[in-house]
């Protein structure tokens, strides 16, 4: 049996006896099925202090996967560097898009304004593939709340050769902000300024008060998603990928 199979074997398994488990519960899991094969890929968004937090309570040396794109706000910038001091975090890596793909498609650094798909693959989707490289496992950050396409995901699922948990998944805004308060976490700094979700400062609008959390990302074009949730398992990484991602601090 190969690798791939081999861990896929026990999902069903796995997915019945998570049925009813706590985010913390379906995290300690995860680590104890994949151990330091197992990577959290974080944007260090408006909400992603919980999940980190969660994490760092069971090993704040558990590899932490943070994709820098180039088109980010400073905010988010220095909301990384804070959540990851106040946090303990001892493993956070950053990647980067490759600057050959950049220069022969990007050069003007436009991209997005021609077609957000194909920035979105360069600067999210392959370098997140290549960073996920000899990891068995990952955890991501989305939640049911947030509508759409997410509404009903679940809580372990097989992404390629891999699994991906999702422990959030059944949690609400009103149990996310309670976790805020009872654990006294910083807040993203756009936040309060009308970004309740935040990506690239080339695709994230303000929302109106009430408005939907992730209605401000790629405003008016029909976009939901940026690929590493809907693509990301078909890509193969090409072998000047396959490199170890770099500790940095941008």
């Amino acid at each position: 049996m190969s690798a791939a199979a081999q861990v896929l074997t026990g999902l069903e398994g796995m997915t019945a006896d998570l049925a009813g488990a706590t985010p913390q519960e379906i995290i300690a899991r995860a680590y104890a099925d994949h151990g330091q094969g197992l990577a959290l890929v974080s944007s260090f968004g408006t909400e992603s202090a919980v999940l980190l937090h969660m994490a760092a309570q069971i090993d704040p040396a558990l590899p932490v996967l943070f994709l820098n794109t180039g088109k980010l706000f400073g905010e988010t910038l220095r909301y990384r560097d804070t959540l990851v001091a106040a946090l303990g975090l001892t493993n956070v890596r950053t990647l980067k898009p490759e600057a050959a793909p950049l220069a022969a498609e990007d050069a003007d650094g436009m991209l997005f304004s021609r077609d957000y798909d194909r920035c979105c693959f360069l600067r999210k989707v392959e370098p997140l593939a290549a960073g996920l490289a000899g990891y068995t496992g990952w955890i991501n950050g989305r939640k049911g709340h947030h509508g759409s396409g997410r509404a009903a995901l679940p809580v372990a699922e097989a992404d390629g050769d891999r699994i991906k948990f999702t422990p959030l998944a059944r949690w609400t805004a009103e149990d996310v902000a309670a976790y805020f308060d009872a654990h006294s976490l910083p807040r993203h700094p756009l936040e309060e300024d009308g970004y309740p979700s935040v990506g690239c400062y080339t695709c994230t609008s303000r929302v109106a008060a009430g408005g939907d959390i992730r209605s401000g990302r790629w405003a008016g074009t029909g976009k939901t998603e940026c690929g590493i949730h809907t693509v990301l398992s078909s890509v193969t990484p090409t072998p000047s990928q396959t490199r170890s991602p770099v500790t940095v601090q941008d």
